[in-house]
């Protein structure tokens, strides 16, 4: 009776202290080599077995971001991919482990057109609204989880885009952001990244927009929730957390949109934040 009773309180006390934590991947969860540590995946064991809502929210499109969320061991729960552009439903044994529960799109022509413009030698990729990446030159990156399909520059401008990538070697990452800026992009959100790359998605559409939806879904209040990551993608995401957390590589404006900071990925320093909440 009395371990019943226990067991009862401490399931109350789970609830009432339950979290909605959203993790970025790529300078949080893992480093620049795509390694998760296992103190990182203890961490995250942890907070799970404490009835905490863990998250994945990332840039990566859906093939990618599932393998972070196996190592996690998250077999129940959500997902946000594509910067916000594809939200999923995990469960872990049925349907190939996920339902797709949103998938935001938008026509990439004018980004593109204008794009091309100004940045003549880029490198262009293209997820569409069935999951598929195409690509000129050849282009691939690990965080598509498919393998790019190559097509002409006409035929990006066709496609219906949950994500469009573009990535150019002539430019510094701070110098690309000022050719984009000069543009003048409307109708899309985008952002750079840490080299001279660009992750554009609809309008309006963030890792926090599509955090939003699960919180809702999942019914956690917004102060409940925590948010960790290193990235200008991620800026909008620590700012609607009520909780924010930069990593400790991050750039000075993730930090400054951020409610703390902690240590670098390589000190497992989203483990230190998993832990706290323990």
């Amino acid at each position: 009776m009395t371990t019943t009773l226990n067991a009862g309180i401490d399931d109350q006390l789970k609830t009432l202290n339950r979290k909605l934590v959203c993790l970025d991947v790529d300078g949080t969860l893992v480093d620049h080599y795509g390694h998760m540590s296992p103190v990182i995946r203890e961490a995250a064991a942890a907070a799970v077995q404490a009835g905490h809502e863990l998250v994945v929210a990332t840039g990566r499109s859906l093939g990618a971001t599932l393998p972070i969320v196996e190592l996690l061991g998250i077999d129940r729960g959500y997902a946000v991919c594509s910067n916000g552009g594809v939200t999923v439903q995990i469960h872990a044994g049925s349907n190939g482990g996920y339902t797709v529960i949103d998938r935001r799109s938008f026509d990439p022509a004018p980004a593109l057109r204008a794009l091309r413009e100004r940045l003549p030698n880029a490198k262009y990729a293209l997820e569409d609204i069935e999951g598929n990446f195409l690509s000129t030159e050849r282009f691939q990156d690990a965080s598509f989880g498919v393998e790019a399909v190559g097509v002409s520059f006409g035929e990006l401008l066709e496609a219906e885009a949950v994500r469009l990538v573009v990535f150019s070697t002539d430019a510094t990452a701070e110098e690309f952001g000022e050719a984009v800026e000069s543009i003048g992009l409307h109708g899309v959100t985008y952002s750079v990244g840490w080299t001279a790359w660009l992750d554009i998605a609809a309008h309006g559409v963030t890792k926090a927009s599509g955090l939003e939806n699960i919180r809702e879904i999942v019914g956690i209040s917004q102060r409940d929730s925590v948010a960790i990551g290193d990235g200008r993608n991620d800026i909008e995401m620590l700012q609607w957390a009520g909780r924010g957390v930069a990593m400790g590589q991050a750039p000075d404006e993730v930090k400054a949109a951020a409610d703390e900071v902690t240590a670098t990925v390589e000190e497992d320093g989203a483990a230190a934040v998993l832990r706290s909440l323990v």
